[in-house]
């Protein structure tokens, strides 16, 4: 049979990381950047609701969650817009933004999606360097030409784990051609205890040339219900309704988040609980020569430059004990590194134990 013709997409696909083991039935899923403690409880009683119709279709605007979003970060909900994940909105903001030849700038080693939605639309994308595995103003800023029309980037960054400060991000926007949107990633926000972080949306939310985007997948646990949202000037958000599916979040969602949103206590409980096991962990594996980042969001970049054992090595250890990390040479092209999620009690208790047999032996 004749297979009709498609255009040619010269992009390589985004491998998310291994949740899998065959051999195991449980496995240590470190891999995702999930949330260590579920979701709220709030959350769970949602899934049993009366008010959830199965055969009416979800709220195309979803009216109630903007308010909500509105209310929690006293911001406009006539400038907030939702998807299916933020993934969706970075989506939608390429197609809205980009056509063939137009150039992106993301930072060397940044969320993949930046790249893979440009380069879909035909954009050209400048990879900007880092410094020490830090976003670089000045590399972005050098990248610049008249063809830029968007800068991703995240804050902190995944998969480094690296933030720009409060006056680094200012100073950014300001030496930035002022018609080029600047995307600032605030997935990891909530996590955020440094005294010199702020999120984008608390510096630039009254800017028009700033887009921020949020999800739910990260300490709010709803990875699976794909939902996040974006916020920016009102003629951006108009647009994007416009090219939007019409109902891109599901019903369950959009409850689930709204209820998540109004449950304070268990995002205090999840920030206190990562700030806990992440100084535990980051500590037990200098023992061993395995270094990381400073302590900001969910994960960290664990370096193997001065371990007696290389990154693959551990990695196929830990995954014959039914553990996964994540691989950053995938995708990231980032040597003898992997990503560690910082798990539940239970997991990261297991993942040290891990490490230590490793290393007895």
């Amino acid at each position: 049979m004749t297979v009709p013709m498609f255009k040619k997409i010269n992009i390589e696909a985004y491998k998310p990381g291994k949740s899998n083991i065959k051999r195991f039935k449980k496995i240590i899923k470190l891999s995702a950047n999930e949330s260590a403690l579920g979701v709220s409880p709030n959350v769970k009683k949602v899934f049993s609701s009366k008010k959830l119709k199965f055969f009416r279709y979800p709220d195309s605007r979803c009216e109630k969650l903007r308010e909500e979003i509105a209310k929690n970060f006293k911001c406009k909900a006539n400038k907030i817009i939702c998807g299916a994940g933020s993934d969706e909105v970075i989506q939608m903001l390429c197609q809205l933004y980009l056509k063939p030849k137009d150039e992106v700038i993301v930072p060397q080693y940044s969320f993949l999606m930046y790249r893979i939605y440009a380069k879909i639309v035909g954009a050209k994308v400048t990879l900007a360097k880092e410094d020490n595995y830090k976003v670089s103003i000045f590399e972005i800023l050098k990248n610049v030409t008249s063809k830029t029309k968007i800068v991703f980037l995240a804050n902190p960054n995944n998969p480094t784990g690296t933030f720009l400060k409060r006056n680094e991000l200012l100073d950014l926007r300001k030496k930035l051609n002022k018609n080029i949107l600047l995307v600032v990633d605030d997935a990891y926000s909530e996590y955020m205890q440094n005294k010199d972080y702020s999120s984008g949306m608390n510096l630039f939310k009254t800017r028009d040339n700033v887009f921020i985007l949020r999800t739910f997948s990260k300490i709010f646990g709803l990875s699976a219900l794909r939902i996040g949202w974006g916020y920016g000037a009102k003629k951006i958000i108009e647009a994007l309704n416009k090219i939007k599916s019409p109902f891109n979040v599901n019903q369950v969602a959009q409850y689930a988040a709204i209820e998540a949103l109004k449950d304070k206590t268990f995002v205090k409980k999840s920030v206190k609980h990562n700030l806990l096991y992440a100084k535990k962990i980051k500590l037990f594996l200098e023992k061993y020569e395995i270094y990381s980042n400073d302590i900001t969001a969910n994960f960290l970049l664990l370096d193997f430059e001065r371990c007696k054992l290389k990154a693959k090595v551990l990695y196929e250890k830990l995954k014959n004990k039914g553990i996964i990390l994540r691989s950053t040479e995938e995708g990231y092209n980032i040597k003898n590194k992997l990503r560690l999620t910082i798990g539940s009690r239970e997991e990261n208790s297991k993942f040290l134990t891990a490490i230590k047999e490793i290393f007895s032996k």
